[in-house]
């Protein structure tokens, strides 16, 4: 089993190992490139996205706004109809899922990745020949269809976000959030769930 396999079945892998560090030194480099185009470059921009994630048979529109930081592409999944706001960040560990209507807003992490509470565990060992070895493991996040994620929240590592839910600004995700609700704070909680009387339409001037 290689590491990049151990990595996507949420096992301890050698974060330092040879192919796991080129593919996200690839991923690092696409989102350089990405971060230098313009919105006048929709081609050029759905291109290199198309090479960062896992893509089979694209449908819908995906907008990311500058600057994207992605630490291996190959582990997020997006759904039709994407939108993240600037600073969107997936930092690895494990697999991303992202389903379809996705709103995401300015200053979101998206953290798979988990490190051992021990410290000694935590540190960067070096082999008989020289090698680095770093040792971790991660949790899947799952963001199922109709979310919305306010500005400036952070997911973490094994959390799956329910169909249609709201993650107010700040929040900082460390469980489960059920389908239809509005969760926020640190750590998110759910408020209440959302009803008809949330609409637009009955709350702002038209």
């Amino acid at each position: 089993m290689t590491e990049f396999e151990r990595m996507h079945e949420g096992m301890i892998y050698d974060a330092m190992d040879k192919e796991l560090s080129d593919m996200v030194f690839n991923s690092r480099q696409l989102c350089l490139e990405y971060n230098r185009t313009n919105q006048g470059e929709s081609k050029k921009r759905d291109e290199i996205l198309n090479k960062l994630f896992c893509v089979d048979g694209y449908e819908g529109f995906r907008v990311l706004e500058v600057p994207i930081c992605i630490d291996c592409g190959k582990e997020v999944k997006i759904g039709k109809n994407f939108y993240a706001n600037s600073y969107f960040t997936v930092i690895g560990g494990c697999h991303v899922e992202i389903g379809d209507n996705v709103f995401i807003g300015p200053n979101c992490s998206l953290a798979t990745g988990i490190h051992s509470l021990i410290a000694e565990e935590r540190k960067i060992t070096i082999d008989e020949n020289g090698n680095p070895h770093d040792y971790e493991y991660g949790k899947p996040i799952k963001i199922e269809n109709d979310v919305w994620i306010a500005t400036n929240v952070t997911i973490c590592a094994g959390v799956t976000i329910g169909e249609g839910s709201v993650i107010g600004a700040g929040s900082v995700v460390t469980k489960d959030i059920p389908k239809g609700v509005v969760a926020f704070g640190n750590p998110c909680k759910v408020q209440r769930k959302i009803t008809k009387e949330d609409s637009i339409f009955l709350k702002a001037r038209r």
